[in-house]
This record gives C-alpha cells, structure tokens and sequence, in this order.
C-alpha cells in the first residue's frame, strides 16, 4: 500500500465514523446532555401564551413546565413572531415549537406533531351589543379580523367563500384584531375557541361569543418537532409525558385555570 493509498483510506475511515455518528444522532439525548430544551412560542397569545409585566404565563407555560420536568431538563423560553416560529423551527434556531399549532394534512406532511394541548376549533367573536351578527352565516357582507398565516386564517378563507362577500384583514398578533373588533373597526374576529372563550370570559363588557360560536371541522393544538428520525425519541418522551399528566389530572387542572372548564383531548396524533 502506498503512502497515498494510506492517507486515502484513513480520510474514508474517518468520514465513515463521521456519518455513523450523524445517523446515531438522537435529539432526546442531546437536550438531556445539554440540559435544556430551547423553545419558541408567540407571547402574544391568550391563554395559552402572555406577557403579564413582564412575565411569560399561561396554559402552554404550565404545561410545558410540567413536560419538561417529566423529561429532567429545563426549558427555555423564546418570544418569536409567529411567522418565523416554524422557518426557524426547520433550521434548527430552536428544539421545538411550542406556540399552539393547528394540526392540518398540510403540515403533518412537513412537521412531526406531539399529542394535542388543546380544542382549536375555529369561532367567532363580536363586540358586545352587536345584534347584527350572531350566527356564523351572518358574517356576510362583514369584514372579519384573523392572525395571519393561520390554520384558522384558512378555514375563515374557505367558509367566507362559500358564503359570498366576506372581507377579511389578516394581522400580526390576536391583540391587535381585538382591539380593531373592540374600536368598531371589525365586525368579527375568527380564531380558536379556547383563545375566544378565554377573551370574554375576561372582558365580557367588550366581547361576546357568536351563538353558536364554532363553524368547520373540530381541529386540535399540538406542539411541532422536525420531522426526522433523531426527533422521534423527543416526540415519544413529550407525548409520554402529557399522557402521565393527562391519566393524573394535571391537564385537566391547567384546562380549568386558565378557561374555567376542561375537555377530553385525543390520546394519538390525528391524521388530518
């Protein structure tokens, strides 16, 4: 063998470590190593994420909290806008996403999905005192608030197509459509019924729920992970962890705090 040859197969040996060491790579392991698991979330976001002076609460903090200590790390929290969440998910800026995310057929494609934290079915909210809607079909001919780049931007979309004449303005944050819908400026917001339910149950002398408030298909929150075969350690150990929380009654308890009553949630990830 030649001094060349030599160089050349122990360059080769040492690739071949290298890739055997990517493919061993296990993202469980890594936090465990390191600690921590990075998170970012939209603090914007009631109740599942706020910014109460200054300090990061809600039902996707309790949760979470309770998760991580599951897991024997701690988490850390990042204020991201929603629209970088996902892009920044999928260049590793972060281990996971933990803004309530709309599991669609769509993104279960692109994403892997914990068990769902929660109802995301899409509702309507209206200023208190508006008699000229209450009923879904009656957005017609109204202009409707909705976050933008939403799965319940897309349901809005859809069902104000089959109604005909619905205008819809899509902002950054919820914050900002309810203080439009509270200005006059809207006749309606759509999002989840946790997030609607959780606005007038605080400020019921401004809003008011459509009756009925839900329209669509039932729709859950989940958390999103890469979807690689190193996360799926990280996905079982969060899934086993919420359903620990669920079979002893943490879940249940975070549920009532934040929106006074509590439902059943799959114990699987829906497939659409």
């Amino acid at each position: 063998m030649t001094f060349q040859t030599s160089i050349k197969a122990a360059l080769f040996g040492l690739a071949a470590i290298g890739l055997g060491h990517a493919a061993q790579a296990d993202q469980l392991a890594e936090i465990k190593a390191a600690g921590k698991i990075v998170t970012a979330t939209d603090m914007h976001y009631a109740p599942f994420d706020m910014l109460t002076n200054g300090t990061y609460e809600g039902i996707t903090k309790d949760l979470f909290d309770e998760v991580s200590k599951e897991i024997g790390v701690e988490p850390l929290y990042q204020d991201i806008p929603w629209t970088a969440e996902l892009p920044g998910l999928e260049v590793k800026k972060f281990d996971i996403v933990i803004a309530p995310v709309t599991i669609t057929p769509e993104r279960l494609e692109r994403y892997t999905f914990t068990l769902p934290i929660a109802d995301a079915t899409v509702s309507l909210v209206k200023a208190a005192g508006n008699t000229e809607v209450t009923k879904p079909e009656d957005i017609k001919g109204k202009t409707v608030g909705v976050q933008q780049g939403t799965a319940q931007f897309k349901q809005l979309e859809a069902y104000g197509a089959t109604l005909g004449d619905v205008t819809i303005k899509e902002y950054g944050t919820t914050d900002e459509a309810y203080a439009d819908l509270a200005a006059g400026r809207l006749d309606a917001v759509a999002g989840s019924l946790p997030n609607l339910t959780y606005l007038v149950k605080n400020r019921p002398e401004t809003f008011a729920l459509f009756e009925p408030a839900q329209f669509g298909e039932p729709k859950y929150f989940a958390w999103v992970l890469r979807k690689e075969a190193d996360s799926e350690s990280f996905a079982k150990a969060i899934n086993d962890a919420l359903l620990k929380m669920t079979d002893d009654g943490r879940v249940k308890a975070i549920q009532e705090k934040w929106l006074g009553a509590a439902v059943e949630l799959p114990r699987e990830v829906p497939t659409k």
